[in-house]
């Protein structure tokens, strides 16, 4: 439906324009990809010879965004606060007033982010139609666009941070302060996905998109971000022509799902295989492979479709289906490479061949009734787009500490997060702060700041660090160190001082008093934990682990976190960070 209509607005877009992206970030818990080298304005140089910079630069910062956005959230606290928050920040954050639905996956064992996805948007129909009055496929079907984030995963290999934000994976905190209702309010990294994503609201209409709540990618060309569709579903890829058997091993394909296209643009799906295999699998014609995002989008006629489909598992919340293997490979390769994959992921033959069936059938049904798209394609966003990542502790680390740098990816980070100016919103006294570091809504009386620093909302009688990430840190004591991490420390000890040294990571988790602590972890004493780490831990693989000085594991946190309302947790923090206050600098400094 709305056919007409969705034309006349997807031009519209063309002629406004879509935001350019600037930043990358890849945050997944397995932490496997690099940072970004290449900023989005070098790359306009690179392959748009002639562009400005001040047009890329505002257009990094246009005022684009989805009419809807969902947020799939892993509880109804995750949901409850996002909702909250998002209302508030989403404006200030994207230019871009979008309606915020935000639902939770109440799913036994988990729907897999393929029915994952379509269960969300059935929470999100009904939670529509009685927030906003409206009916959302309906909104689709007449040009609206809309937008879909996961944000599940514990984030075990970033621990022990999102422990301190309970369990809120995405609410963990980047280096850009805004203000919201006179309050100086650090960006999350969901938001940053949502300000990043926006640049392909333009080319969604009528269509639902499906990022992940934890990756932000920059694309090294345009074409992609600004073409007009042509396939009902189409997923992100950094698309280049097939590669060398030794070419793919230097690049380490082998270790991501794949996205080869042919002539036509049509494309297959492929999950982790080698390039025998690759070449053995993938029909003849292959033009184009590259490494897939994994975020796509969806007409809303095929969107319709799949909700028919797979009806009796939405209603009835059974089974667990993700969208690569159980949504494109099967209507993308043939029977027999399909079921061969799915036995290596050990599905059996039967079952995997009935899968198979039952997509193609839909595939026909969808292809048959509307032609004038293509079932599967590919949005190319560049062989030059890199990953940014914060999946892990000690890239969460060097990612904020780039801000710091000089070379272009710094810069254009820097104008990405507003870190420009480096120093904001600070009441300094007599501190020698490096000309690089990165210092926002901090109060110190004295001290020295070098230049690999990063400082948000931090506030101490006495600072002497470098090489560090301070974020949500109020002491009474002088803070000292090289290489560390501090993330929503409250200390309110007196003597002595405040380690951030690479072996002290410290970041601290406050349980609200309506929590009850004792029938999941009688040994919990305080309300207050003060969970100790260092840069060389591994929290995947010490997630099961009392590591010294720690009162509980990160599983343990974990589960105590559980049933914690994220927003009154939040407002306890905040009442202890507010009853530190600092006075003057020690009389040895």
């Amino acid at each position: 439906p709305g056919q007409k209509a969705l034309a006349r607005e997807r031009t519209d877009a063309r002629s406004r324009g879509a935001a350019v992206a600037v930043l990358a970030v890849r945050s997944r818990d397995r932490g496997d990809c690099c940072h970004v080298e290449v900023p989005r304005a070098r790359q306009a140089h690179d392959e748009c010879a002639g562009q400005d910079d001040a047009r890329a630069e505002e257009r990094m910062h246009g005022p684009s965004g989805f009419d809807y956005v969902i947020i799939c959230c892993s509880n109804l606290s995750g949901e409850r606060f996002w909702q909250a928050r998002l209302e508030e920040t989403m404006l200030k954050v994207t230019g871009h007033s979008s309606m915020v639905l935000c639902v939770h996956e109440d799913w036994e064992g988990g729907a897999g982010n393929g029915l994952g996805t379509l269960y969300a948007l059935v929470k999100a129909i009904q939670l529509a139609r009685a927030k906003y009055g409206v009916e959302l496929l309906h909104e689709l079907g007449t040009g609206k666009s809309v937008a879909l984030y996961h944000t599940a995963g514990k984030g075990t290999r970033l621990a022990p941070l999102p422990g301190a934000e309970n369990n809120n994976k995405p609410a963990v905190k980047l280096p850009e302060l805004f203000e919201i209702n006179g309050e100086a309010r650090a960006l999350t990294i969901l938001e940053a996905v949502i300000r990043q994503t926006s640049i392909l609201s333009p080319r969604s209409k009528g269509r639902l998109a499906v990022f992940w709540g934890d990756q932000v990618f920059v694309p090294s060309t345009e074409s992609g971000v600004d073409a007009e569709p042509t396939h009902h579903a189409d997923i992100l890829a950094g698309l280049g022509p097939m590669p060398s058997e030794a070419q793919w091993t230097a690049r380490a394909l082998h270790q991501y799902g794949l996205i080869a296209t042919d002539k036509r643009g049509d494309a297959v799906q492929l999950e982790k295989v080698s390039h025998a295999d690759a070449v053995r699998l993938l029909p003849s014609g292959v033009l184009q492979v590259g490494t897939s995002l994994g975020s796509f989008s969806v007409s809303c006629f095929l969107l319709c479709e799949l909700l028919k489909e797979f009806k009796a598992e939405l209603d009835k919340k059974t089974g667990q289906f993700d969208a690569d293997p159980h949504f494109w490979m099967p209507v993308t390769l043939s029977e027999h490479a399909y079921a061969d994959i799915m036995l290596s992921k050990g599905t059996d033959e039967p079952a995997s061949k009935a899968h198979w069936a039952r997509m193609q059938r839909l595939k026909a049904r969808v292809t048959q009734q509307m032609p004038q798209l293509r079932f599967f394609g590919a949005v190319p966003v560049g062989q030059t787009m890199h990953w940014w990542d914060y999946g892990r502790l000690e890239l969460y680390k060097e990612n904020n500490v780039l801000v710091t740098e000089s070379s272009a990816s710094a810069k254009a980070l820097r104008h990405f997060l507003h870190a420009v100016p480096r120093v904001q919103s600070s009441s300094l006294g007599p501190v020698n702060v490096a000309r690089s570091a990165c210092v926002l809504g901090c109060t110190f009386r004295g001290g020295s700041i070098g230049a690999r620093a990063v400082l948000v909302n931090v506030k101490a009688p006495y600072v002497d660090v470098d090489d560090c990430v301070l974020v949500n840190v109020s002491s009474n004591r002088p803070i000292y160190g090289r290489g560390g991490v501090l993330y929503n420390v409250v200390d309110a000890e007196v003597d002595g001082k405040l380690s951030c040294d690479a072996a002290h990571v410290r970041a601290d988790v406050f349980v609200p008093e309506t929590a009850n602590l004792l029938p999941r972890l009688g040994s919990v004493a305080s309300r207050h934990l003060k969970v100790h780490s260092g840069m060389e831990v591994d929290g995947g693989k010490a997630w099961k682990v009392r590591l010294p000085g720690n009162e509980l594991s990160y599983e343990e946190i974990h589960a105590l976190n559980k049933d914690v309302d994220v927003r009154a947790a939040q407002e306890a923090a905040a009442r202890q960070h507010k009853a530190i206050i600092v006075t003057s600098v020690p009389a040895s400094h």
